[in-house]
């Protein structure tokens, strides 16, 4: 599968240290990378489909400060889509109200009717973006049904709903922002853990130093407002087990995808 990174903080942080470690994960997910920086002044999506090693743009945007309030990263092992631009993470869309959404997931969705609608809108191939788009879709309509703007707390319960809904046998670890709270949902045990320090919280598929990480509750929707939680929904049931049959699908497509050899790029 992936492994994602999120940061949300009161205030601005230097992220190179827990990315270059998060980057350095890889080898085991060579088929892309992505680094969304999402602060309104300075908001920024890079994405490459080659390993993270193996890109010199990464390397050089590593050289340098990052630095930020909320941000999103993302190394991807493919499993349903091929290796391309569009397929990588994070992907964004507006809704029409114009906020910015911005999500990344670690899982496959096995079974799900109701986002094969969208495989005819997304720009990519993957289950991925076709989640973004059914979040935005279902903000929209009940937005237009309200006549007006969601509140925070209505989107986090129209959200936390629908993630509950696609949760049964799919995996779906997501992190995703919507330019003021980030959401955070982990169905499937020790793959997502978070660092809560005095202004921040990170969030990664494996802890990223020696300090207090903790798993991220299980089947439980969680948003957080400048690195607090904000609001926790409801758990529902739906635990992701992996069968060997699912195990053998992500296997034999991941090994699909282009087996040329990325030349590693020493930073």
């Amino acid at each position: 599968m992936c492994e994602i990174f999120g940061f949300s903080s009161s205030k601005e942080e230097e992220l190179n240290d827990y990315l270059r470690e998060f980057y350095s994960h890889c080898e085991e997910h060579p088929h892309g990378w992505g680094l969304a920086i999402l602060d309104q002044d300075k908001y920024s999506i890079l994405k490459e489909p080659v390993k993270a090693r193996s890109s010199i743009m990464l390397g050089n945007i590593l050289l340098n400060p990052i630095v930020s309030k909320t941000a999103l990263a993302h190394i991807r092992f493919g499993t349903i889509g091929v290796r391309d631009f569009y397929n990588c993470h994070p992907f964004v869309k507006k809704d029409n109200s114009g906020r910015r959404w911005t999500l990344i997931h670690n899982g496959t969705v096995f079974d799900c009717p109701d986002l094969c609608k969208y495989s005819t809108m997304e720009e990519g191939e993957t289950d991925s973006e076709r989640i973004l788009l059914a979040i935005v879709d279902l903000i929209n309509s009940f937005e237009s049904f309200k006549g007006e703007p969601l509140s925070l707390k209505e989107r986090f319960e129209v959200v936390s709903d629908l993630i509950s809904f696609m949760a049964l046998s799919n995996k779906l670890n997501l992190i995703f922002y919507d330019g003021e709270q980030m959401y955070v949902h982990t169905n499937y045990k020790d793959s997502l853990y978070y660092l809560k320090t005095e202004n921040s919280v990170f969030f990664s598929t494996q802890a990223l130093d020696s300090k207090d990480w903790k798993e991220v509750p299980l089947n439980t929707v969680l948003s957080f407002l400048n690195g607090e939680l904000l609001f926790e929904a409801k758990p529902h049931s739906f635990e992701y087990i992996e069968t060997e049959e699912q195990l053998r699908f992500i296997e034999n497509f991941a090994n699909s995808l282009s087996t040329d050899a990325d030349e590693d790029y020493v930073w």
